[in-house]
């Protein structure tokens, strides 16, 4: 089962739609994003205040924004890529 809708009257040049099957968070990378947060980050931890969840999750993302290969082994996707 996939999700379309006949109401896109135009794709523009510059957008390319992929069609994922319904239901397959696997196939979204921002998902393994969110897995290794919770793995490495939030696992069995209980936070005394909001800021201090936003404290953890702005130290994690820093640690991927540096460790580009990490980064790039968790989002990309060979599907993802874009024909010339």
């Amino acid at each position: 089962m996939t999700h379309r809708t006949a109401l896109l009257a135009h794709i523009p040049e510059n957008i390319r739609l992929i069609f994922q099957p319904a239901y397959s968070p696997e196939v979204n990378p921002v998902e393994h994003l969110w897995e290794e947060l919770r793995e490495k980050y939030l696992h069995n931890r209980v936070f005394s205040s909001l800021e201090n969840l936003i404290g953890v999750l702005c130290q994690a993302l820093c640690e991927l924004t540096v460790d580009k290969e990490r980064l790039h082994s968790m989002m990309f996707f060979p599907h993802f890529r874009m024909g010339s």
